[in-house]
């Protein structure tokens, strides 16, 4: 037995992750197969595949049922989150990772035995630009409704 919602709702997540590739090669000239599996970015993973189970919920059941109601609250937190709570502890990572050059510059590049640099980075892509996220809400309600659409045949 199937799920066909849950379905549609993973494939927009695995097109948004796959374009991913494309988008920061067009971005940077280097391919980074990391992106693939990686958060934060262009388009929005999350948003998309919260958008498409949306998209398919009103398709299926109508836009004034608790289903539908259910699929647009967890849409309306996950795309929340991914712009402001994610995306602040990501700039929060930024300054944090600058700490031990802000530090060593502070000091005349001699910090003295007290300072040691950290050994690994924080993630700093862990959020999303509202044009990420909004991407990713377009690319799910496609697929979202293509899925709805290919489920009734």
């Amino acid at each position: 037995m199937s799920n066909r919602g849950l379905t549609t709702a993973l494939a927009a997540v695995g097109a948004a992750q796959l374009l991913k590739l494309p988008w920061h090669y067009s971005k940077t000239g280097k391919w980074d197969v990391r992106k693939i599996v990686g958060s934060g970015g262009m388009p929005s993973s999350h948003s998309s595949g919260v958008a498409a189970l949306a998209a398919y919920t009103a398709s299926k059941h109508g836009i004034r049922t608790p289903e539908f109601a259910i699929a647009s609250m967890l849409g309306i937190i996950v795309m929340y989150d991914a712009m402001n709570i994610r995306r602040h502890a990501g700039e929060i990572a930024i300054q944090v990772n600058d700490l031990d050059a802000d530090v060593e510059k502070l000091a005349g590049h001699h910090p003295g035995i007290y300072h040691k640099r950290r050994k690994e980075q924080l993630k700093e892509t862990l959020g999303h630009q509202p044009g990420e996220v909004a991407a990713g809400a377009v690319l799910g309600v496609l697929i979202g409704l293509a899925g709805a659409a290919f489920g009734r045949r």
